[in-house]
C-alpha cells in the first residue's frame, strides 16, 4: 500500500511533473510473471526513476546503510526504503549477502519483479563496471527472465555529493528479455556465473552507451579514496573493451525522443 501511495500520490507525480522521465521498450516488462531488471547504476534516484516509469511493483536490493543510519534523518529514511520494499544487503558479503538473495529469490518465486544492479555499487565516473556473479545466481537459480536496464542521465542530475538531483530530463531504456534456461542446474559453475553475468552487462552495454572498464566498481572507489590512480580501462591497460572480451557495441548514449518539431517529448 505505501508503496503504491508513494508513486502514484506523493512522490511519483511529483518527479514526473518536475524530471519528465522518458522511456523507451517498457513494452519488455512483461504485464505478469517473474523477471529480474539488471540496471546500470549512476546514481541513488536511480532506485526512484526506474519503478516510476513501470506500472508494476518493482523493487531492489539496497546497501545495510539505508537502514542503520542515526537521528531523524536516519529514521526516515529507513522507514521509507521499508516501506517501498527494498531489501537490505550487507555489500561485505558472506552470510548476509546469500540472505538477500534469498530474499530476492522468495520475492521472484511469488512471480514478481525485482531490481538489481550488477556492478554492486554505484559507478564513481558514469562508466560501466564489471558485474558482480550474483545476478547469475538469481537467474539461473530462479529461471527468470533478466530485463536489461540503462539508466541515462541520472549521473548527471545527481553526482556524487549532490542531495537534491538538478532538474532535467532523466532517460530509462529497457532492453529485451534475456533467457538463461539453457543453462539450468549450472547454477555452482563459477564459469558459466562469469559468462551469464558478462551477457547481462554487454545488453546493459548495448543499451547505455557508455564505456566499460573490466574491473569492480568498488575496486575502482577504493583506489581512488587511498589516493592510488583510477584503472582508465582503456587498451592501453590491456583489459577487455567490453564485458567477456566482446567487441565493442556501435551504440551511443541516448537521447530522450523528439516530435516533428524537434522538442523531446516522453
Amino acid at each position: 500500500m505505501f508503496y503504491w501511495l508513494m508513486k502514484r500520490v506523493f512522490v511519483g507525480p511529483l518527479l514526473h511533473l518536475v524530471y519528465r522521465p522518458w522511456v523507451r521498450g517498457a513494452e519488455n516488462v512483461p504485464e505478469e510473471g517473474a523477471a529480474i531488471m539488471a540496471s546500470n547504476h549512476l546514481a541513488v534516484i536511480d532506485s526512484f526513476f526506474l519503478p516510476l516509469v513501470l506500472d508494476r511493483e518493482l523493487v531492489f536490493i539496497g546497501k545495510q546503510e539505508y537502514f542503520t543510519g542515526a537521528g531523524v534523518k536516519g529514521r526516515l529514511t529507513a522507514g521509507f526504503m521499508r516501506g517501498v520494499g527494498t531489501i537490505p544487503v550487507d555489500r561485505g558479503g558472506g552470510k548476509a549477502s546469500e540472505a538477500a538473495l534469498r530474499t530476492g529469490l522468495r520475492r521472484l518465486a511469488d512471480g514478481d519483479l525485482f531490481g538489481i544492479y550488477p556492478e554492486g555499487t554505484r559507478s564513481p565516473d558514469g562508466r560501466l563496471y564489471r558485474g558482480k556473479t550474483g545476478i547469475a545466481r538469481l537467474a539461473l537459480e530462479s529461471g527468470a527472465p533478466v530485463i536489461p536496464v540503462a539508466m541515462v542521465g541520472t549521473d548527471e542530475a545527481q553526482p556524487p555529493g549532490r542531495r537534491i538531483p538538478k532538474v532535467m530530463r532523466i532517460g530509462v531504456v529497457i532492453g529485451e528479455p534475456l533467457d538463461f534456461s539453457r543453462y539450468q542446474g549450472m547454477e555452482n559453475d563459477r564459469f558459466i556465473l562469469r559468462s551469464v553475468t558478462d551477457e547481462i552487462m554487454y545488453a546493459v552495454m548495448s543499451l547505455s552507451g557508455q564505456e566499460y572498464v573490466d574491473v569492480y566498481a568498488a575496486t575502482q572507489k577504493a583506489r581512488i579514496a587511498t589516493g592510488h590512480p583510477a584503472v582508465a580501462g582503456d587498451a592501453a591497460d590491456h583489459l577487455p573493451a567490453a564485458p567477456g572480451g566482446r567487441p565493442v557495441p556501435d551504440v551511443q548514449v541516448p537521447v530522450p525522443p523528439q516530435d516533428e518539431s524537434g522538442t523531446s517529448v516522453g
